[in-house]
């Protein structure tokens, strides 16, 4: 059975549970899916205020922070117990462009030139995990949510604004990973 969980699945196998969840939340409590609501709750639920967006009866949404939790007890399980020493294969052509920006290190989940924590303070460290946050958190809510809540929930239940996020979160990957991060790479 260990032997089942440590070693990669096919591809498809995340898309047909994730395919999954979406019914299973709708009948099981017409709850949807989306994981930056979260932060909401936690602020609502941590500091209270009298602001009116953490206004609201967090306590109806708990079982997203569950959720959440799951995910952390999961990813934290995974990388402890469940992990290989086989190394992280990518295909050569991604390795060789990478390696044409001064990125070598591929032995971990990212790569260590990236996200090594004193890059922050560098030019493109400060871009890459600085900008990139602010950047996800602001298209979030400017979006009214996340790729999973629009991608996976709304497109689901049939809504033409989480089309319209979708799509434009597609069009953005598409500028961001062909124009935009290989001039960051390149400072």
């Amino acid at each position: 059975m260990i032997e089942t969980i440590t070693q990669p699945w096919p591809w498809y196998t995340a898309g047909i549970i994730i395919g999954l969840i979406v019914p299973a939340l709708l009948i099981l409590g017409n709850k949807h899916f989306g994981i930056s609501a979260n932060l909401r709750h936690m602020c609502a639920a941590c500091f209270p205020s009298d602001i009116p967006f953490f206004k609201y009866d967090w306590k109806k949404e708990s079982w997203n922070l569950f959720f959440i939790g799951g995910i952390l007890i999961g990813g934290f399980i995974a990388a402890h117990f469940l992990g290989s020493d086989a190394p992280i294969t990518i295909h050569p052509d991604l390795a060789q462009e990478l390696a044409g920006y001064g990125i070598t290190d591929l032995s971990g989940m990212v790569p260590v030139q990236l996200f090594a924590l004193h890059d922050i303070f560098t030019l493109r460290g400060f871009l890459m995990m600085v900008g990139g946050g602010f950047l996800v958190g602001f298209g979030t809510r400017y979006a009214g949510g996340c790729t999973s809540g629009h991608a996976i929930m709304g497109l689901s239940d049939l809504q033409w604004p989480s089309l319209v996020a979708t799509i434009c979160f597609m069009i953005g990957g598409f500028v961001m990973a062909n124009l935009i991060l290989p001039f960051i790479l390149s400072l």
